[in-house]
């Protein structure tokens, strides 16, 4: 008795820490105590500003006055802050930190604002960056006005600042505390920005007297022709490269590439119940035994800490001039994709919702009673068994029991519907028997499911910590673990499911994983959405991440025979790309973008850095309706040859049908979602097994990529968190336009020249036919990259120089041939012309 009175004292005290801590994580309180600290700072703001006109005034009632005195009405103060404000602002100015005290209001608004949950990142770098500007800045005050404090009511350095000053001054002397203010500023600096180094590298290095004395060199011996200025040059002497360049190709060192708060805890993510377990000793129970219950909580694994290594100094390099040596010029530093948007901040978990009640919990009366109700259904079969043990999901309740010896599996895997039927319970779910246990489960849906945030999976640890090249977080598995995939390595993706069953939030939970890992520079998304209105909400991120064709208006596809051009620009870009690789000698994008970053690859020979690209596509069966194989060819070729050049394809149908999914496509695309289907034959068009057809739906799907398939419960992220996501992306600065794709000619040939006015020729004609003729590549693309100019006019140019003569007709993929051979012939067709 005493030990049933103990537990239930044990059960009320956790049930009171867990509304005590309820109370503590709601959202509404966290509102308004930062509420409260942004009103305070605001009020202090004003009690400091106050101080510095009527501080001379209040000093003498402060310091005379008791607190009876300044709590009367009449108490003479004239801060507009009233008397408690003059007394913080005295207190805090004058007896602690001087002006620097304005830190603290910045870090108490700031801290208020991120409970608010408005979008302020990294609290904890607020917090040192105000601590150490409020102790510096104090100090250097102290120091710098120390005859002010004899002279006047307001202490610039405060209290604080005159005693360390002068403590500093009697061990290291004058000198020594300007340096020391000068160190820890530059320190401070740092850790702002890795930039402040580079910047002290020139300083010391004296690059700037180095750049004149190399400009007045170069004019000297004349201007030096442009091919011959980059120190890629294989042959001949190698002339210096100007500091000018090399100063627009400093980049910065990696930062973290996810600007968001320190990751969301996780619940412990797997609670067991091992109902009445028996080992081999013990004899075989009877066959109207009962089956005990023991709960087991087992302690979850600790975390080993996180060891920062230490920064390996960078070793001393010296340069000898040698007389008769050639010069090689600087050296450069590895190439930053991300500098052309260095000021891109990646989206914080905040833009998220988040859910009360989205940690699991474990319902005794629940799990008791579907225990005791599989237990009967199988014995009144004749089917004893051995344990059970029951793992609680945030949706489903996974139990695996291990029958009696003698027990044919066959035999429980055809009680699916009775158990059904004894449980009550829709999706019941039987796998005979667990990959690599040996164990028979039972899914059983849970009658209060919880629901899986976005914000759960992309602040999670797993996530944040992830090196996968395109991390992509789907949910979590029955177990509460986060599940995460590389679409690199999968490399492509089939989306199924009936309609309303999840497959709009599945793919937005896939593009928000992106999203929140990869900078512009690093990914573009083509995005396919023959229903118009699923995708229209990342069209605000066109200069950002998303790629279209060069004359396409919107940057979302929603027209077929723009997407069936799109699609074949892909395949175009693809062979573009695998001709870079093959001149790199290399295999793949990681391998190729990691010699273009170190600058073993020349510009000047067409290579570039490549983007990873994901083509999504939302509703697949109506382009199959509608455009056929027009469609499909090109999709097919996508799927078995652009995994290594970085494009990769993720298609969505609610329609999982075998004329819709064929063979081709079903052998390209080894990684399966299913969400919930109404028939077991289209289970098996899309995993080529049953199961999806015994989902619940509402984001509850099966993963498959290998042999076994994994049930996990999409994260949902509702269209509003997508909104506001997208918006942030938004608001900063991006790309002129949105990422081109090439252009694509069809069988039929070019444009018809017969518009071409010959008579008007453009301004740049003369210009880009030397360009033309120089590199022997007549590429539209590559008009546009050298003179900076739009798609439509560099399209002109290409029609005015086919019809001089000067390059051929369009041969689809491949790039047009030129028909001069060099100067001296394009100068004699241009007489000619003219």
């Amino acid at each position: 008795m005493a030990k049933k009175n103990s537990t239930k004292d044990t059960e009320q005290s956790l049930s009171l820490f867990g509304k005590i801590r309820a109370i503590f994580k709601n959202e509404t309180i966290h509102f308004i105590v930062g509420l409260v600290l942004v009103i305070f700072s605001v009020y202090l703001l004003l009690a400091f500003s106050s101080f510095f006109f009527t501080g001379a005034a209040d000093q003498s009632i402060i310091d005379s006055a008791n607190s009876q005195e300044l709590a009367s009405v009449n108490n003479g103060v004239k801060n507009y802050a009233g008397s408690r404000g003059a007394q913080l602002a005295n207190y805090l100015i004058n007896d602690c930190f001087g002006i620097s005290s304005f830190f603290i209001l910045v870090f108490l608004a700031v801290a208020g604002l991120k409970l608010m949950r408005v979008r302020v990142v990294r609290l904890w770098k607020w917090f040192i960056g105000c601590s150490l500007l409020l102790i510096w800045f104090s100090v250097f005050f102290g120091f710098a006005f120390v005859e002010q404090y004899q002279d006047s009511f307001l202490y610039l350095g405060g209290m604080h600042g005159y005693n360390i000053s002068r403590w500093l001054v009697s061990q290291v002397g004058t000198p020594g505390v300007w340096m020391i203010l000068l160190v820890t500023a530059i320190c401070f600096l740092i850790y702002l920005s890795a930039r402040t180094v580079i910047w002290l590298r020139k300083l010391f290095s004296l690059s700037f007297l180095k750049r004149k004395q190399k400009e007045e060199e170069e004019k000297e011996e004349g201007e030096t022709p442009e091919e011959f200025t980059d120190s890629w040059t294989a042959k001949g002497k190698k002339k210096p490269v100007p500091a000018s360049e090399v100063a627009e190709t400093d980049i910065k060192e990696d930062e973290t590439p996810v600007e968001v708060p320190e990751p969301v805890e996780e619940p412990e993510n797997e609670i067991t119940l091992d109902l009445g377990g028996v080992t081999e000793k013990e004899p075989v129970k009877p066959s109207h035994g009962e089956v005990s219950m023991i709960i087991e909580t087992p302690a979850p694994d600790p975390v080993p800490p996180v060891v920062e290594k230490p920064a390996v100094a960078e070793p001393s390099f010296e340069v000898e001039t040698v007389e008769d040596e050639e010069y090689k010029g600087p050296e450069k530093e590895p190439y930053n994709p991300r500098l052309d948007l260095e000021n891109y901040r990646f989206p914080s978990v905040d833009l998220m919702k988040h859910y009360d009640n989205a940690e699991p919990t474990i319902d005794m009366a629940e799990q008791n009673a579907n225990k005791d109700k599989i237990i009967n259904t199988l014995r009144s079969f004749g089917i004893e068994i051995s344990t059970i043990k029951a793992t609680v999901g945030p949706t489903v309740t996974l139990y695996e029991i291990t029958p009696e010896q003698g027990v044919r599996i066959s035999k429980i895997r055809g009680l699916e519907d009775d158990i059904a039927l004894s449980l009550s319970a829709l999706g019941i779910r039987i796998i005979a028997p667990i990959p690599g246990k040996g164990t028979i489960g039972i899914e059983v849906p849970n009658s209060n499911p919880k629901i899986v945030s976005g914000q759960s999976i992309i602040g999670s640890k797993k996530f944040q910590e992830s090196t996968y090249d395109l991390p992509v977080a789907l949910g979590k598995t029955i177990t509460n673990e986060v599940f995460m995939v590389d679409l690199c390595k999968m490399p492509h993706m089939l989306v199924a499911g009936a309609t309303g069953q999840g497959k709009s939030v599945g793919l937005n939970a896939i593009i928000t994983s992106l999203l929140y890992k990869k900078h512009p520079a690093e990914l573009k998304f083509v995005l396919v959405d023959p229903k118009k209105v699923e995708f229209s909400i990342y069209s605000v991120i066109e200069h950002h991440f998303l790629a279209k064709l060069p004359d396409g208006e919107d940057a979302i596809i929603t027209d077929v025979t723009k997407v069936v051009q799109t699609l074949n620009s892909i395949c175009v870009e693809m062979d573009t790309r695998y001709d870079l690789l093959k001149a790199a000698h290399v295999r793949n994008i990681k391998e190729y973008n990691e010699k273009f970053i170190n600058r073993t690859l020349n510009p000047e020979k067409g290579h570039k850095f490549m983007p990873y690209i994901v083509v999504v596509i939302d509703e697949f069966g109506d382009l199959i309706m509608t455009a056929g194989k027009e469609v499909e060819l090109p999709i097919a070729r996508i799927a078995q040859l652009a995994r290594a050049v970085g494009i990769h394809m993720i298609i969505a149908t609610q329609r999982p049908t075998t004329n819709i999914i064929t063979g081709t496509i079903k052998a390209n695309f080894p990684a399966r979602v299913a969400f919930r289907v109404s028939a077991m034959i289209d289970s098996r068009t899309i995993l080529d097994r049953p199961g999806a057809n015994q989902l619940i739906g509402r984001g509850d799907m099966l993963f498959l990529q290998g042999a076994d398939p994994v049930r996990v419960q999409c994260a949902f992220i509702d269209t509003p968190e997508v909104a506001e996501i997208t918006k942030f992306i938004a608001k900063q600065q991006g790309y002129p336009t949105a990422f081109y794709l090439p252009e694509y000619v069809g069988e039929d040939g070019g444009s018809d020249l017969g518009d071409v006015d010959m008579g008007r020729l453009d301004p740049l004609f003369e210009d880009a036919a030397r360009l033309i003729v120089i590199h022997q590549q007549g590429s539209t693309s590559l008009i546009q990259r050298k003179f900076a100019i739009g798609y439509n006019r560099a399209g002109r140019l290409m029609d005015q120089l086919e019809k001089a003569g000067i390059v051929g007709p369009a041969q689809g993929s491949k790039a047009r041939e030129v028909l001069c051979v060099d100067e001296n012939d394009l100068q004699m067709r241009l007489n000619n012309l003219l």
